[in-house]
């Protein structure tokens, strides 16, 4: 049987944590490390993880540096031959590792698998799924997005990818995809695995307009990688089409319309398919622009 380690980062994220923690211990699966790196938690986290201590193959809290850094020693204490980690707000629906590891187990080429996502409030409510598709590392390379919760890797080929790069905040899940899919292939499985949590504290709310400099920043980045420049090189209208659309959603959540709407004007130049598929959001921000909506507070 496939071992798997999860590793949790946790910060001052008690309202949450305790979900986060027994949707892990709660998948249906014999050979499980779980590791929780809290951050030195002020707010009761402690007290929660203590409750499930003897559970836990480790946990520790001490400040760090922030969340790479956490995941990244975890990762580092890691045995399982497959790795994830579930942010503290976010939770794994029933079934999710025992598929992750079914899929793994059936494929040895793959570096890393991944399915559905859910989105959910404050409270818990689910208000959106995101469906994704078969992506390939090009579509990566394109800025298809795959929600973190949902991926479980293969921890040689992490391994050999490396661990997340520390500096890196917004995007530094994707920069891991993009060096693991030079290790081996990836694999959509259409089923919900996970959920991820938007409140007023999380990056994807409060600092979202963060997210789109870190994406120009992975493009730079990437030209600088043989493999992947060579596949930019053939198709580089699709990838900076990709770049500058993902550039304009996060533009938008983080309440810039202006520099949203000139960002998809790119996106719509530079691969116009693409980009007319998000004509709402396009047509959102326009409206926003112009102050025929409310901006949200």
């Amino acid at each position: 049987m496939t071992s798997l380690s999860i590793i949790t980062p946790s910060y001052n994220q008690a309202a949450y944590l305790e979900a986060t923690i027994q949707s892990v211990l709660g998948q249906d699966i014999p050979n499980l490390e779980y590791i929780v790196m809290d951050g030195g938690s002020t707010d009761g986290s402690v007290d929660i993880i203590r409750r499930y201590a003897e559970r836990l193959a480790y946990w520790v809290s001490e400040p760090d540096s922030g969340q790479a850094e956490a995941i990244n020693k975890g990762l580092g204490r890691a045995t399982g031959e497959v790795v994830a980690w579930l942010n503290s707000d976010d939770v794994y629906r029933p079934g999710a590792a025992q598929a992750a590891l079914a899929a793994l187990a059936a494929d040895p080429t793959l570096a890393f698998v991944f399915g559905d996502l859910e989105s959910l409030d404050a409270a818990g409510q689910v208000f959106n799924t995101i469906r994704y598709a078969p992506y390939t590392l090009d579509d990566l390379l394109a800025f298809r997005i795959i929600g973190q919760p949902s991926v479980f890797m293969r921890r040689s080929a992490l391994e050999k990818a490396g661990l997340l790069d520390p500096s890196y905040h917004f995007l530094l899940d994707h920069q891991l995809w993009l060096r693991l899919g030079q290790q081996g292939g990836l694999r959509y499985v259409p089923q919900v695995w996970a959920a991820a949590r938007h409140h007023p504290a999380a990056k994807n709310t409060a600092q979202a307009g963060g997210f789109s400099t870190e994406i120009y920043r992975i493009l730079e980045w990437a030209q600088t990688q043989p493999e992947l420049a060579r596949r930019i090189q053939q198709r580089p209208r699709r990838v900076q089409g990709g770049a500058h659309r993902l550039a304009a959603r996060y533009l938008l959540d983080g309440g810039a319309p202006g520099p949203a709407l000139q960002a998809y004007a790119r996106a719509l130049k530079n691969d116009p398919a693409y980009a007319l598929k998000h004509s709402h959001r396009m047509l959102y921000a326009l409206a926003l622009w112009l102050g025929l909506v409310p901006r949200r507070s």
